[in-house]
C-alpha cells in the first residue's frame, strides 16, 4: 500500500461522500478545500484561493488544481482530475515524471451530449430566430426547418460523449458514423447500436461530404488543432450543420465565419471557442445561424456529472490504497 499522509480534495462533496473518501484511507489527513455539504446547487467548483504551500503538502490530489501551483512537486504521487481533459497537466514542468494521472472521462457523456443535441435541434428548427422574433413582438414564419430523421451524422470522437450523442441522434432516426483516432479491433455492443460504423481519422475526407451534421467531441492535440478550416468547411455537404463541444482550437474561426456568412453551411453550434471567454468585439458573435454557449455543457451543470466524478474519485482512492490498478489512467 502506498504511504499517503495528506489528501487534498478540490471536488465539492457532501458530508456522506467526504466520509466515504476518508474511510478508504483512515490513516491519512484529508484537506477538503471545496464545499462539503449540499452540492446540488453548484454548476462548477467554487473559485478557491489555494496557496502553493497547501498544494505542496499533498500526496494525493482529487480535482483540478491550477497547474502552476503544483510546480512538479516531488511529493505528489497521484492526481485524479475531475475533468476529462488533461493536456495542461502533461506540459513540461507541471508534474514530476513519477506522478500518476487519472482523469474524469466517462462522467460527462449525458451532460455534454444533451447540451449539444439541444443546440443542434434549436438550429434545425430555427428556434434562435423565433426567440428574436418573440423579443421583438414579431409574429412571422421563419421558413423551412430541418430534421434529424433520415440525416447522416458524422461524430468526431466516438468515446463516451460521442457515444451518448450518437444514441440521441439514432433515437430520432439519424444514421451515425463515428470517427476515432484509434479504432478498436472489435466493436462494443453499445457502439454497434449507436453507430453504423466507426472509422479512423484517415477516412474523414471520404465521410465528410456525405454528412448532414458534423459533431466534434475531440480533445486538443497536434492532429486536431485547426482541423476545421476553409478546406474542411468547403468539403462539407452544402446545408450541413457543425457542432463543436470538444475544444475551441479545433476550428479556424475566421473560416467558420466566412462559411456562415456565405451560406455554405446551414449553421453551427459552439460550446467552446478560442480564446475563452470570446472577446466582446469578436465578429463571431454576430455570425448568422450560429449558437454560442460559454463552455457550460460540462462542469457540474448536470448534477449527476458531479456525482459520477465523486464516485470515480472515491473508487480510485480505494484502489490506490490497496495498490490496485486505477481507472481512467492517463499516465502512470
Amino acid at each position: 500500500m502506498p504511504s499517503v499522509e495528506n489528501v487534498l480534495v478540490k471536488i465539492p462533496v457532501t458530508e456522506e461522500q467526504a466520509a466515504a473518501m476518508m474511510a478508504t484511507m483512515s490513516s491519512a489527513t484529508f484537506d477538503f478545500a471545496a464545499s462539503v455539504g449540499d452540492t446540488s446547487h453548484l454548476p462548477r467548483t467554487p473559485k478557491l484561493d489555494l496557496s502553493p504551500e497547501r498544494v505542496d503538502q499533498a500526496d494525493v490530489i482529487l480535482g483540478n488544481v491550477e497547474p502552476a501551483l503544483i510546480e512538479a512537486s516531488p511529493r505528489l504521487q497521484w492526481i485524479q482530475l475531475g475533468s476529462a481533459g488533461y493536456e495542461a497537466y502533461l506540459a513540461p514542468g507541471v508534474l514530476d515524471p513519477s506522478t500518476i494521472v487519472t482523469n474524469g472521462s466517462g462522467a460527462y457523456g449525458p451532460a455534454v451530449a444533451e447540451h449539444s443535441f439541444a443546440m443542434l435541434l434549436s438550429l434545425m428548427k430555427r428556434l434562435p430566430a423565433y426567440r428574436d422574433d418573440q423579443r421583438g413582438h414579431v409574429w412571422t414564419d421563419e421558413g423551412m426547418a430541418s430534421s434529424l430523421a433520415g440525416a447522416r451524422v458524422l461524430v468526431l470522437g466516438a468515446g463516451d460523449i460521442g457515444l451518448c450523442f450518437a444514441r440521441l441522434c439514432t433515437a430520432v432516426g439519424a444514421t451515425c458514423v463515428g470517427v476515432r483516432r484509434h479504432v478498436p479491433s472489435s466493436t462494443s455492443p453499445e457502439h454497434a447500436r449507436a453507430f453504423e460504423r466507426v472509422v479512423a481519422m484517415d477516412e474523414l475526407t471520404q465521410e465528410l461530404p456525405k454528412a448532414d451534421v458534423v459533431a466534434s467531441f475531440l480533445p486538443s492535440s497536434d492532429q486536431t488543432r485547426g482541423l476545421v478550416g476553409a478546406e474542411f468547411l468547403g468539403s462539407m455537404k452544402p446545408g450541413a450543420y457543425l457542432v463543436n463541444a470538444g475544444r475551441g482550437d479545433l476550428i479556424d474561426q475566421a473560416a467558420l465565419l466566412a462559411a456562415l456568412e456565405e451560406g455554405r453551411i446551414a449553421g453551427a453550434a459552439l460550446d467552446v471557442t478560442t480564446p475563452e471567454p470570446l472577446p466582446q468585439d469578436d465578429p463571431l458573435w454576430d455570425a448568422p445561424n450560429l449558437i454560442i454557449t460559454p463552455h457550460v455543457a460540462g462542469f457540474w451543470h448536470l448534477h449527476s456529472t458531479l456525482e459520477r466524478v465523486v464516485a470515480l474519485a472515491t473508487d480510485n482512492l480505494g484502489r490506490f490504497a490497496r495498490g490496485e490498478g486505477l481507472r481512467n489512467l492517463v499516465r502512470g
